[in-house]
């Protein structure tokens, strides 16, 4: 089959997280013990192997939605279709949705404007906005202007989650994804995309208190940590420093997700955010093909792919 840096990414992302699922919310050191290695069965939510959690559901909800161009009623409204008639989810059934998306598709549900319907609390900044963003990338590769870039992501980001800190953790993910799609090498992405995010935070009057929770990854770099100072909790800075971490500190797309499920704790969503990014990074063919034959509904992914690289990528 012909494949694209589509395939590469979603295939990418919804393995990561089916490594994840079966170990969600096992400490780091118990992986340490029994890391995991290949595709597993059960385990915390009593799955088949090879089944995804929302995390892939809402990601494949908004490149399906981004088939048809960008429209953000139509996307706020492929995830209430995901909770409520189970649109993309691997079985036929919801069994993970985090409590901050759940209160965004209540509002939904009663019509409220999609950018006002996520959490805007500092305690509302899981990752649920993170885990399902990859796909805006491939809509916005080629915008120029990161001021655009920036306002679509917000607005994406808060139909779920509206926090500040969310929206900019997905606009770091954002560009660097855009970075790698543009075949820049991980560091010189990764490198590149301090550049534009210092830049961008120099023209714009943001809360000092919030940017400087980014210093470790864009003052700093986040690969030189120790592997101690790297957190895994469900927490949307947590999430993006560990995903960062792992692939900066890879060599293949197996090696990545691996490393990111073996951080424990949140490990389908460390997994997938990885995931989708080593997709890019070693491509399609560098996924193993037992991963790919495993991979709930595969073809309907497959499908998937075609529809969104036909819309972005010709």
């Amino acid at each position: 089959m012909k494949t694209s840096s589509v395939h590469s990414a979603l295939f990418g992302l919804a393995i990561g997280d089916a490594l994840g699922v079966p170990v969600e919310f096992r400490e780091r050191d118990l992986l340490k013990k029994d890391p995991v290695v290949d595709l597993r069965e059960y385990g915390t939510h009593h799955q088949p192997k090879g089944t995804w959690s929302d995390d892939s559901s809402l990601t494949f909800c908004l490149a399906d939605s981004l088939c048809n161009g960008y429209d953000l009623n139509e996307i706020a409204h492929y995830i209430l279709l995901w909770y409520q008639s189970k649109m993309w989810t691997p079985h036929g059934s919801v069994f993970d949705i985090g409590i901050t998306t759940r209160n965004a598709i209540y509002r939904i549900s009663k019509g409220e404007t999609p950018v006002l319907c996520g959490g805007y609390e500092e305690s509302e900044n899981g990752n649920g906005s993170l885990m399902r963003i990859l796909p805006l990338a491939f809509y916005l590769k080629n915008e120029t202007d990161k001021e655009i870039i920036f306002e679509k992501v917000k607005e994406v980001s808060s139909i779920t989650h509206s926090h500040f800190r969310s929206v900019f953790s997905c606009f770091i993910y954002i560009i660097f994804a855009i970075e790698l799609l543009g075949k820049k090498d991980k560091k010189e992405a990764y490198s590149n995309t301090k550049k534009i995010i210092n830049s961008f935070i120099e023209s714009r009057d943001f809360n000092l208190k919030e940017i400087n929770l980014f210093d470790r990854l864009l003052r700093g770099n986040i690969n030189e940590l120790h592997e101690d100072n790297i957190y895994s909790s469900g927490y949307v800075l947590h999430t993006l420093e560990a995903s960062m971490w792992c692939i900066l500190n890879s060599n293949s797309y197996e090696e990545t997700v691996l490393k990111a499920v073996n951080l424990g704790e949140d490990t389908d969503t460390t997994a997938a955010i990885s995931g989708g990014l080593a997709g890019i990074i070693y491509e399609y063919n560098s996924i193993p093909k037992e991963w790919i034959k495993n991979l709930a509904r595969n073809e309907a992914i497959e499908n998937l792919c075609n529809k969104l690289s036909n819309k972005y990528e010709i």
